[in-house]
């Protein structure tokens, strides 16, 4: 989704005219993303509306980009290949406490499509929850394959278990209990440096630095890491918006801009995910 499309919502009445950058609050930003189940309300648009921003930077070149309302994003979620398994996961994972917390499809075969692009085999995820995303990887692994997978809430990751059963990617899949840091840098101390094709991170945020370090340990030259949550609600964007989680996303944000070991790419899918190259 477009980088700042999170501020539109069904109450937003499209000009013809694009939209600007700086119209954006963080209350609207937050009203744009209650996941799936506002999300896909339809949204009426008249034949001239114009769903798209374009940069205030007019050295940008007034480039339109689009931004995702829910009549759009239901159009995005229709041509997402969801394996069966995966939906039957997404619905019951949508009935459950913290549900809010599980990647969207889209995200999910983007992150599949990426171990698929790398010929990946060993894989790690950081928060697992109930299995989504690392259901998704594990299904496009080779037999051979590996996908350690960290999660500290043990009632959720009793959901994942049964999916990975279910799919018959168990064989595929090590799952660790416990503190993601912790699993890191036991996996490190136990000589898996430059071991690694991928990495997804969706845990705890104010985290996120540490677990990027200990990442370029266990990832090899030209292996991914993938973290999420980048945008954080558009609450990154907002200058006014300064609690601890927000100023913790944005100061890694910053810090990846300027660390020259990997080439980064920021997509706005989902809450935003930024793709990382070690170099």
């Amino acid at each position: 989704m477009s980088l700042l499309s999170l501020g539109l919502s069904t109450r937003h009445s499209y000009q013809s005219r694009p939209q600007r950058f700086h119209s954006l609050s963080s209350r609207a930003a937050k009203s744009r993303f209650i996941k799936l189940n506002n999300l896909t309300r339809n949204c009426s648009l008249s034949s001239n509306a114009a769903p798209f921003i374009v940069a205030d930077d007019e050295k940008y070149g007034n480039k339109q980009v689009i931004s995702i309302t829910p009549r759009i994003y239901d159009y995005i979620l229709a041509n997402v290949r969801e394996p069966v398994i995966l939906r039957q996961l997404r619905e019951e994972t949508a009935n459950m406490r913290g549900s809010q917390m599980q990647v969207s499809p889209d995200q999910a075969q983007l992150l599949a499509m990426l171990v698929q692009i790398l010929g990946a085999e060993r894989c790690i995820e950081l928060g697992v929850y109930t299995g989504y995303s690392s259901l998704a990887v594990a299904l496009v692994l080779p037999e051979s394959g590996c996908l350690v997978a960290c999660e500290r809430d043990a009632g959720s990751l009793e959901v994942a278990k049964s999916y990975y059963e279910l799919a018959g990617v168990s064989h595929k899949v090590s799952v660790k209990h416990g503190l993601a840091a912790d699993v890191l840098k036991s996996m490190i101390s136990n000589g898996e440096t430059c071991s690694y094709d991928f990495a997804f991170v969706d845990a705890e945020k104010r985290m996120n630095q540490e677990y990027f370090e200990l990442l370029l340990q266990l990832v090899r030259v030209g292996g991914v890491i993938v973290i999420d949550n980048v945008l954080w609600h558009g609450k990154v964007a907002d200058p006014l918006v300064n609690d601890a989680k927000t100023v913790s996303i944005r100061n890694f944000n910053r810090n990846l801009m300027a660390d020259n070991r990997v080439s980064i790419s920021m997509v706005p899918i989902g809450d935003g995910m930024t793709i990382c190259r070690k170099q």
